[in-house]
């Protein structure tokens, strides 16, 4: 269960398990609400806007690494894994500028 105020897309199916976004003194954390392990990844604001810009632009994050698996799993920062679903919910939350007072 996550304690932190965290925060996930609008877009996310129902229920709680999607990527979830919360602020943490001076650093943003990222992880999938779904994982048994509670893997977070911590990053800066300014790299957390980088992947923001990059999602909404179609670019390559230069801060946070992304990648797609065959087996339809996305692994954010080599620390995060979701399903595409939810990676798909989370990417049209941050198009709609949902999360983008973490990168302020």
């Amino acid at each position: 269960m996550l304690v932190d105020s965290w925060q996930k897309s609008s877009y996310c199916g129902e229920g709680e398990s999607c990527v979830h976004v919360a602020a943490e003194a001076g650093s943003v954390k990222l992880t999938e609400s779904s994982d048994p392990g509670g893997v977070i990844l911590h990053t800066t604001p300014d790299a957390f806007a980088s992947l923001t810009h990059a999602l909404k632009t179609g670019s390559p994050s230069p801060h946070i690494d992304l990648a797609h698996t065959p087996d339809g799993l996305v692994r954010v920062g080599g620390v995060v894994t979701t399903t595409h679903e939810k990676w798909d919910a989370f990417v049209l939350g941050v198009r709609a500028g949902e999360f983008d007072h973490f990168g302020r």
